[in-house]
């Protein structure tokens, strides 16, 4: 898939513990999945004891905290702390999510995080997304229109067709769903997967489009689009609450519509 990839037949072992000072009286610890392409060594687990007296609220407070304070080796992906980027997408306690809206509260015992799954990875918690935003560009994400823009406004929609876009729009391609989805794992190199799945029919829906037919036509194919089985992993994880395979439902509807 991509040239970053973890060793055959590796196993993920115990790493190395970096206990909290000895003042510390609110400690939770959060086992790191760490690898460097590097340094010839396997996958492993390292273990951060944080102070959380001294910490913010979030999953993403405590890696900046590692990062600065304990270990500087530690790599992951971070930018907007508001849940508006998608950069700090990652597994914590199991769930894809992310990192900067993830209360560490929430956890029950130590805090696990990894990256997320079956994605090549670059470096410890940062996966390598070249396939799926190529994927992505394959749908053509923008407006096409066969009409130039009006001169003096812009491209006006009604609010009725305003709020087809609504539960799409929002997307910000953090990929929680896509490495959640049993079907991408099996067949990530044709199926395009929920994420980018949920970009096409978000411009497909949109009444300023006049490329529909030629959306729906790039999407006919046994596996672009009908890999889906409904499992419904896309939309419990989530973290901005949409619902990618409702929106492969809508985009299937459309297929069946168009052969009456």
């Amino acid at each position: 898939m991509a040239e970053f990839n973890l060793p055959k037949n590796s196993v993920v072992g115990t790493g190395k513990t970096f206990p909290a000072p000895t003042d510390a009286t609110k400690v939770k610890s959060f086992r790191i999945y760490r690898w460097d392409p590097d340094d010839g060594e396997n996958p492993r687990t390292d273990t951060y004891d944080i102070d959380l007296d001294k910490c913010g609220p979030m999953v993403l407070d405590a890696l900046i905290k590692i990062k600065n304070e304990i270990d500087t080796t530690l790599t992951f992906r971070r930018s907007c702390r508001e849940g508006i980027c998608g950069s700090c997408a990652m597994n914590i306690d199991g769930l894809n999510t992310l990192a900067c809206l993830k209360p560490i509260e929430d956890v029950k015992g130590d805090v696990k995080i990894s990256p997320l799954p079956h994605m090549p990875v670059v470096k410890d918690l940062v996966p390598d997304l070249s396939q799926i935003y190529a994927q992505l560009r394959s749908i053509e994400p923008w407006l096409k229109s066969d009409t130039a823009p009006p001169p003096d406004h812009e491209r006006l929609q009604s609010k009725e067709e305003r709020a087809k876009l609504d539960g799409l729009w929002e997307c910000i391609l953090c990929f929680c769903c896509t490495t959640s989805c049993p079907s991408y794992w099996w067949n990530g190199d044709r199926y395009l997967g929920p994420a980018v799945l949920l970009q096409a029919y978000r411009w497909i829906a949109d009444s300023r489009d006049d490329h529909t037919g030629e959306r729906l036509d790039n999407l006919e194919d046994p596996f672009r689009l009908y890999r889906c089985h409904t499992i419904m992993n896309c939309a419990r994880t989530c973290p901005k609450g949409l619902n990618p395979a409702q929106a492969i439902g809508q985009i299937k509807q459309m297929m069946v519509e168009r052969q009456v």
